[in-house]
């Protein structure tokens, strides 16, 4: 085991983007520059994905809508819903990301843990995307990994300000999926789905009550699910001052959270994959520091 657990990054996560835009595209690779800064992110614990394959895409999302994204050919409506201007280079991180958590989850069941600098993309459906997702990272890696002989149940747990509808959705039926979402119950999406479990927060919950729902539901999740490998959305727009969240949780309390998940998983031998999930604050550089605190909780827990 080294000195630091594996880690997935791909340089073109972030690409040229509005830089007024809502979403967020720098914080990728200001999140990547910040754990290099820090000396967790170097040449040995870090793996690159390649792009999705497509046979990983289709057993999850329709070919015609994947291809119309591919093409630029997605109507106005669809482009609306997608609020992602369409880019060549939109189109090869949307591709490469869903892989790095395919990869990031490989490397949690061989090492136990690991964390992808992406991902978390829950509400993606099956035929169009919504809330800045075009493809479900976490719905694509739980069907790759329910084709492994080894992977009989997947826990994903979600633990982003907004329900993971998409995740829902897309894994209703699959014996072998257990969904997980704790969120505002007030923000988007608006029209909720119905995941195995869900838990709705309300506006303007602090540190102390988050944490006890979180522990609580954690522990009944893994009852429920007895869970092969754990998939952890460790979103920060649970942060008090996330333009988007609602909630009242400082980076505290986002920490304390990150190591009870994690240091439960840890201590009862199940592997766990973090994704980053979502975080929009203006302040780029801030929000890069507030993704890196899973990965900073994972490097100390894994030391």
């Amino acid at each position: 085991m080294s000195g630091l657990p594996p880690m997935v990054h791909h340089p073109d996560y972030s690409f040229p983007f509005p830089p007024k835009h809502r979403f967020p595209m720098a914080k990728f690779g200001l999140l990547a520059d910040y754990l290099r800064g820090q000396g967790l992110l170097t040449p040995d614990n870090t793996y690159r994905p390649g792009k999705c394959r497509d046979h990983w895409l289709n057993q999850t999302h329709s070919p015609d809508y994947l291809a119309r994204f591919i093409n630029n050919t997605l109507s106005r409506a669809e482009q609306r819903q997608m609020n992602l201007p369409w880019s060549e280079g939109l189109v090869n991180r949307t591709l490469l990301a869903p892989s790095g958590t395919v990869l990031t989850a490989q490397l949690a069941l061989h090492q136990g843990l690991a964390c992808h600098l992406a991902g978390g993309t829950h509400h993606a459906h099956y035929d169009h995307a919504s809330g800045f997702c075009i493809l479900n990272d976490l719905a694509i890696a739980t069907h790759v990994l329910l084709n492994q002989s080894d992977v009989r149940q997947v826990l994903i747990f979600d633990c982003d300000v907004h329900q993971g509808d998409g995740t829902a959705a897309l894994l209703k039926d699959d014996e072998g999926a257990f969904t997980c979402s704790i969120h505002c119950e007030t923000n988007f999406p608006f029209t909720k789905q119905i995941s195995d479990m869900d838990v709705g927060l309300p506006n303007g919950m602090e540190d102390d009550d988050y944490l006890e729902v979180v522990d609580t539901t954690l522990d009944e999740a893994l009852r429920r699910s007895s869970p092969d490998i754990v998939l952890y959305d460790a979103g920060v727009d649970v942060y008090s001052g996330d333009p988007l969240g609602r909630l009242n949780i400082s980076e505290a309390g986002i920490r304390q959270r990150d190591r009870l998940v994690l240091s439960t998983l840890l201590q009862r031998g199940i592997p766990v994959a973090t994704v980053i999930g979502g975080g929009y604050d203006d302040d780029r550089q801030a929000l890069a520091r507030r993704h890196a605190i899973v990965v900073e909780v994972a490097a100390e827990l894994w030391r």
